[in-house]
């Protein structure tokens, strides 16, 4: 089956151990075969409008940002719908997204759904406070999580399990 949607994001295998079974049960992303991930820009083009000339703009924007090393300390929560782990620093994901979105202007971030972008890496999705909870204490003792983000993915696929792949990577500048 065809591609439907696409997405830039920044994988984090390092976070894998710690909330990989959580994401399994309680992330659809994670069923449709997307990592563990901070998100840079989603919903993006339609798979078949992503030709040489977006491959090149998004390469051009995304270099334009150093790599840089982050680290997950905490979980938190968006009200009672998404538990999530925080990047620090989370400034390089918002420069990521606002380059990105500035390149592209007619595909904000999550469809325009929020006024602030907030980075993160989702753990669970529309679970009841209780799992959430106790899913916040399955992932306590992985903390911190330290990792170096050195590349943005493009992925490509539909709602469906394993449906997503990555379609090309990005690498962000050198640190400087």
């Amino acid at each position: 089956m065809e591609p439907t949607e696409s997405a830039l994001i920044v994988t984090v295998p390092e976070a894998e151990p710690a909330v990989a079974a959580l994401r399994a049960a309680y992330d659809p992303a994670s069923y449709w075969g997307v990592p563990a991930h901070v998100t840079v820009l989603y919903p993006f083009l339609p798979p078949e409008r992503l030709d040489a000339g977006v491959l090149a703009a998004v390469r051009a924007t995304v270099a334009a940002v150093p790599a840089f090393d982050l680290v997950l300390r905490q979980t938190r929560r968006f009200g009672d719908h998404v538990l999530w782990l925080a990047p620090e620093p989370d400034a390089p994901f918002r420069a990521l997204t606002a380059g990105v979105w500035a390149r592209f202007p007619d595909f904000p971030p999550y469809g325009g759904e929020y006024e602030d972008v907030v980075p993160h890496l989702t753990v669970t999705v529309g679970q009841p406070p209780e799992v959430m909870g106790a899913a916040a204490e399955r992932v306590r003792p992985w903390l911190p999580i330290a990792a170096r983000v050195d590349a943005v993915r493009l992925l490509v696929g539909r709602p469906d399990r394993d449906g997503w792949r990555t379609v090309a990577e990005f690498p962000l500048s050198a640190s400087r």
